[in-house]
């Protein structure tokens, strides 16, 4: 005869654990997390630098190019024929400045709106030299991403 004991089976583990009352679903989670939100603060400090950047481009002093990437095409498209009418009306280059004695344009107020959780309204004052401006924009959320869909200059 052999010493070597019968082996018992064990019960079966349940996939789902109960603590008192309340049932643990130890499944694995099906859902994508949801992307994090930037905070209001963040986002009219990002309003802010993007409008300075857009006021900026359309004076002739930045090249356009560098919003492109918050930027829908049509509002793109406007813009670069913005910065380039400034550029013949100053007879330089788009986005290769005015020079040093040129009156910068000066964001120095914004205003936002979060219309809804993808939606994003900002208008700001801008001072140029004695006068002052508007500028409005509209910016959704497009695959995570904040994207100027439509802007005023007024």
């Amino acid at each position: 005869m052999s010493d070597i004991a019968p082996v018992i089976p064990l019960p079966a583990v349940p996939v789902a654990s109960v603590q008192g009352a309340l049932a643990l679903d130890l499944g694995p989670r099906l859902d994508p997390p949801e992307p994090p939100r930037p905070s209001r603060s963040r986002l009219d400090a990002w309003a802010h630098r993007y409008l300075q950047a857009v006021v900026e481009i359309a004076c002739g002093d930045r090249p356009v190019t560098q919003v492109l990437r918050w930027t829908h095409p049509d509002v793109y498209a406007d813009l670069a024929r913005r910065a380039q009418l400034a550029a013949r009306a100053s007879g330089t280059t788009p986005g290769r400045g005015r020079g040093p004695g040129a009156v910068r344009p000066q964001v120095v107020g914004v205003h936002t709106s979060l219309v809804c959780p993808d939606v994003l309204e900002a208008c700001v004052r801008v001072r140029h030299g004695e006068r002052s401006r508007a500028v409005a924009a509209r910016f959704e959320l497009v695959r995570d991403r904040w994207q100027c869909v439509a802007l005023e200059f007024a």
